[in-house]
């Protein structure tokens, strides 16, 4: 399942270079308003969520609990919106965008916001709560501690992320994050060069 919406940014230009790491930069505010690519992966990447079949992703009733989960964030923190986001089997591609306002009405103050890497914490134990009581499995861990992030600066390069994510069940038997996958078969940058090429329609 995709949802795909649209944000109007006004960043510099700036190369964009993802691999399968964070690029987390150090020393820089993750409350301030902006677009970010993140992904958060399954413990022992295991496929909890569903399966792709046709190059599509097929979600089965814990990936409903993640799906709601995730877009429970914008209901919770107003200065959040959700753009381009895809739940695969073991892993969740999303653009999440802090803006400025607070529900359209006044400025967020700063200090009020959560950080980038609370704002998944917050998803992560709202989501595992969920599927542990659906389960009846309280105190299972269901994700990797931590999560990929990146800072996304421009126009263009949403662009390709959002493409990236909406073609990733198509390339799931490549993927790094798929078990037994050899993870330097596939690299995300040789996903976004391969975006690259392709002519938005």
């Amino acid at each position: 399942m995709v949802v795909e919406k649209h944000t109007k940014l006004a960043h510099r230009n700036n190369r964009l270079d993802c691999n399968r790491r964070s690029v987390r930069l150090k020393g820089y505010d993750y409350t301030h308003p902006g677009a970010y690519y993140v992904t958060t992966v399954t413990r022992d990447r295991e496929p909890w969520f569903g399966d792709v079949a046709d190059g599509e992703m097929r979600i089965n009733r814990t990936g409903q609990l993640i799906m709601d989960a995730w877009e429970w964030i914008p209901t919770r923190y107003s200065y959040v919106k959700l753009d381009t986001y895809i739940l695969m089997p073991n892993h969740l591609h999303g653009i999440i965008v802090i803006t400025e306002e607070n529900a359209g009405r006044a400025k967020t103050s700063l200090s009020s916001k959560k950080t980038l890497g609370r704002l998944i914490g917050a998803f992560k134990t709202v989501s595992t709560k969920r599927v542990n009581l659906l389960h009846n499995t309280p105190g299972q861990t269901l994700w990797q501690r931590g999560f990929y992030d990146r800072v996304i600066r421009n126009y263009r390069e949403l662009e390709r992320v959002r493409e990236y994510i909406v073609h990733n069940p198509s390339r799931w038997e490549l993927d790094p994050e798929k078990p037994g996958t050899n993870e330097r078969r596939f690299q995300w940058s040789d996903a976004t060069r391969c975006a690259r090429r392709r002519k938005p329609k």
